[in-house]
Order: C-alpha cells, then structure tokens, then sequence
C-alpha cells in the first residue's frame, strides 16, 4: 500500500527537520561560523582531529615522497600544506574550504609529480639538478659557488659521511638535488 501524499511530506519535512538540526548541533560543535577568537578548545580540538585525518588521508593519497622532503618541490607542498590547513583549526578560513585547498595543492604536487617522472628536462627545472663538485679528487670550484657550497661545507660532509679528509681518495662528489653532498670512493 501506498503512503498519501500529505504523509510522504510529512516525514520528508520530519526528516528535512532531523537533518537540520543534526546539521546546526555540528555546526555550533565545530564552531562554524564564530569567529577565530570565540572558539571554545573543544571546537578547535575537533577541528584539530578532523583536519589531521584529512591531511593523513591527502598524503597517503599523495606521493610518499613529499614527506620526505628531498627537494624544494615537495618541501614547498609541506609549508603551504600546513598554512592552508591551519586556517581550517584556528577558524579564520573555513574548515571545507581550507581541506578543500589542501586537496587541491596535493594533487597538483602530484600531477607535477608525474610530469617531471615522464620529462626530465621538466624535472629538473621544477625539482632542480645535482651538480659535480668533486672529479678524480679535484675540487670544480665554479660548480662549488653556483651551488654555494664552501670548500669548509663540502670537506665536513665529506669528513661525516665517509670519515676521511682526504679528497683525493674521492671519485665523485655530488650535490644533489635535495642539498646533500654524495661522495662516491675510488676503487682501490
């Protein structure tokens, strides 16, 4: 049997009212709409949780990459990332507009992302290049300045990470494209 209907609008009406209410009882949780110094710490912790889990689920379904923070490129998506988002938990953006951007931004890093897989000339520009410093144990002093890397700079990396002073015993010193010196030993 079929419903009349005056009773299917009624309980839509009923239902349209329980959704609303439901709707206004988040709202004054989250603190929509108040203002950023009128937030309760109740509202800005609930605001805190939701956009921590937004922001785990956008760099999961990003690149793992960006957390790695291996070149300017993903360094850049990190800060704007966390500027975006912290509108959204001290209130002065809007907590679906501030997630929204921050969803917008992750997938424009990965998109650039791809394109720099698929064109290394593209990669380069938008993640830069590693630059030899280092050949045969003798020092590249014009790539040293174009990478601002200091004779100083370059023999504590390369007392750290091969623990030795000696540069003629290196092969290949890089600066790569992240900021850290590789040094590659010559085969003895």
């Amino acid at each position: 049997m079929h419903m009349p209907v005056a009773a299917r609008h009624v309980r839509l009406r009923q239902h349209i009212t329980r959704m609303q209410a439901w709707l206004d009882s988040w709202n004054t949780l989250l603190g929509t709409g108040a203002e950023p110094r009128d937030l309760t710490l109740l509202q800005i912790s609930l605001r805190g949780i939701i956009v921590f889990l937004a922001a785990l689920i956008m760099v999961r379904l990003g690149s793992r990459r960006s957390l790695a923070e291996k070149t300017a490129f993903d360094t850049i998506l990190l800060v704007i990332l966390a500027s975006v988002l912290s509108r959204a938990i001290n209130g002065t953006g809007t907590l679906v507009g501030s997630i929204g951007g921050g969803a917008v931004l992750v997938a424009l890093h990965r998109l650039l992302a791809m394109a720099a897989f698929r064109s290394h000339r593209f990669g380069q520009w938008i993640k830069g290049a590693e630059h030899t410093l280092v050949r045969d144990g003798v020092l590249d002093r014009h790539k040293m300045a174009r990478s601002n890397v200091t004779q100083h700079d370059l023999e504590e990396d390369l007392r750290l990470s091969t623990q030795t002073e000696d540069l003629a015993q290196i092969k290949v010193a890089r600066v790569e494209r992240s900021g850290d010196i590789s040094f590659i030993k010559r085969d003895r």
